[in-house]
């Protein structure tokens, strides 16, 4: 399947499962999809230059992707942030939207949220009314 948008899919979550099954649910909505295990392997394959979409996880070993949101944006790295998280922290929750989260996602979210959260952070109309 040719992707549908041109914009890079970015998954960032220290759990296989949930790497594997985030990049199969995109790939079949027609996204091009990369995954890394820790945000650490995120800049190490990016040097956080480029742009395009970041699922990322909120908790991970070594650099947090609150940390990870916060280091792009003071480098004025152009992506957009989905959250992902298991935990739902109201403080985590604030700190991520003000940093310019497009959305944050408990775990486990409806395929149709986070779907819609891309289109959001593509700039492109979300399919729910």
């Amino acid at each position: 399947m040719m992707p549908r948008r041109s914009i890079t899919l970015h998954i960032v979550d220290d759990d296989t499962s949930v790497r594997k099954a985030l990049e199969r649910v995109l790939r079949s909505a027609g996204y091009y999809a990369l995954t890394y295990e820790s945000a650490e392997d995120f800049l190490d394959a990016t040097s956080g230059r480029g742009e395009g979409c970041l699922i990322l996880d909120i908790r991970l070993p070594g650099i947090t992707g609150l940390d990870l949101q916060d280091t792009l944006a003071s480098w004025e790295a152009k992506y957009s942030v989905i959250f992902i998280t298991a935990h739902n922290d109201p403080d985590w929750r604030e700190r991520a939207r003000k940093a310019g989260a497009v959305a944050f996602l408990k775990k486990p979210f409806n395929d149709h949220l986070l779907l819609d959260a891309i289109e959001l952070a593509c700039g492109k109309p979300t399919t729910t009314p």
